[in-house]
């Protein structure tokens, strides 16, 4: 009766101690993974960085405006008429006075041939009306009546040779000229544009500034202007600023005067034009990129030496008598190198209170100090509290447009 009774009580038992089992090692394992995350050390980013230093700072006021050239003008026909000859060429360099368009004169030099004519025979008919008035025989009327004739047939001839002048384009400056936008043969009409012509020597730049700069502008003070496909610049002299403020913008109108001996410059452009301000000295400034704005305000990451935790074998063997060293452990030299490599820094999130910025350069007001190691690039994948390793390899302060001294 006993043993009917043994073999079930021992698989239970069995059952029990299984379960049991299972139900622990899901415990265990649990709490295993729950202190290897919690114990677990994140591996070090590689970040970019700057050590702040107070700096001589060039601030700048930024403006967008339009390149044209400083003479530049469409020419256009004053009368009509048949064009008859063309003597330029598309991108050529005229002197002042060049001809550029011949309309047909042929009836204006006919015209001014009869009245040459007929001004020489009312030149003789007044000498006549002189000699005979002088002794007595002819009237004084038929004086004034002979001179008056002289003088109208001057004065048409005159305008006669200004009609066939008009009919010759010249250039009123030198310059270069363009595409021609008329063919040998057609018809003008009076105001129908020949060509332009632009003198591409010397341009002029023409942007806005807001009101709050303007008594920051000033007549003499030197700008850059750069294009937007190209990083070559430019330096100007401002020569002009509007007295009277846009009430609809705000902004004032400026013009500069810019070199373009390398004849790049075209007239239309585009162009990003900095006004150089004086000098300021012991400004803490930063990359834009080191500037990251949220809800709760503007803030940097800051590096601070990581404090490492002394290991208990570390520790036990810093106890041990200096003599316990192997002899070729001691005459090995350190390796600076790896030391460097292994350097890790942590991350420290610093609220930051920024000021005037200037091309890639942002003002920082409060909030740092000089020696401080901040991150330039890469805070979107960074924490408060973690680790990380500087690699300035890629680094946005080292550039020349930052304005910054390269690391």
């Amino acid at each position: 009766m006993i043993k009917r009774y043994i073999l079930p009580v021992i698989i239970l038992l069995l059952v029990v101690v299984l379960g049991g089992g299972l139900v622990w090692f899901n415990y265990f394992k649990e709490g295993m993974i729950k202190q290897f995350f919690a114990t677990m050390q994140q591996p070090a980013q590689a970040v970019s960085t700057y050590k702040v230093e107070p700096s001589v700072w060039t601030p700048n006021i930024e403006a967008i405006g339009s390149v044209s050239a400083i003479q530049g003008v469409s020419l256009a026909v004053e009368v009509a008429g048949i064009v008859k000859e063309i003597p330029f060429t598309a991108n050529q360099v005229v002197e002042q006075g060049a001809s550029l368009l011949q309309l047909d004169d042929a009836i204006e030099k006919a015209d001014i041939v009869a009245a040459k004519a007929q001004d020489v025979l009312n030149d003789q008919t007044l000498a006549r009306a002189r000699t005979l008035n002088t002794r007595g025989v002819g009237a004084e009327s038929n004086v004034d009546t002979a001179q008056a004739a002289s003088l109208a047939k001057k004065a048409e001839i005159a305008k006669l040779q200004a009609v066939m002048e008009q009919k010759l384009l010249k250039a009123p400056f030198k310059g270069t000229v363009g595409i021609p936008q008329i063919e040998q043969g057609q018809y003008l009409k009076p105001g129908d544009v020949v060509v332009s012509l632009q003198d591409l020597a010397t341009m002029r730049v023409d942007f806005t500034v807001n009101e709050q700069n303007l008594n920051q502008v000033h007549i003499g003070q030197q700008i850059k202007m750069s294009l937007s496909d190209t990083n070559q610049s430019y330096n100007g002299e401002i020569t002009a600023v509007e007295p009277r403020i846009d009430p609809a913008t705000r902004l004032v109108s400026v013009r500069a005067k810019v070199d373009n001996s390398d004849g790049k410059l075209r007239p239309g452009q585009f162009a990003q034009v900095y006004v150089t301000l004086p000098k300021e000295d012991a400004v803490f400034t930063l990359p834009q990129t080191a500037l990251v704005s949220s809800l709760y305000g503007d803030y940097i990451f800051v590096l601070r030496p990581e404090v490492k935790k002394e290991e208990p074998a570390k520790a036990a063997d810093a106890a041990k008598p200096a003599d316990a060293a192997k002899p070729a452990d001691a005459t090995k030299p350190a390796d600076p190198a790896a030391a460097k490599k292994e350097e890790r820094f942590v991350l420290a999130q610093v609220f930051v209170t920024p000021g005037r910025r200037s091309g890639l350069l942002v003002e920082i007001t409060k909030g740092i100090k000089a020696g401080d190691i901040v991150v330039t690039a890469g805070q979107n994948r960074l924490n408060a509290g973690g680790a990380v390793t500087i690699a300035n390899a890629v680094n946005p302060a080292n550039t020349t447009d930052a304005g910054l001294p390269t690391k």
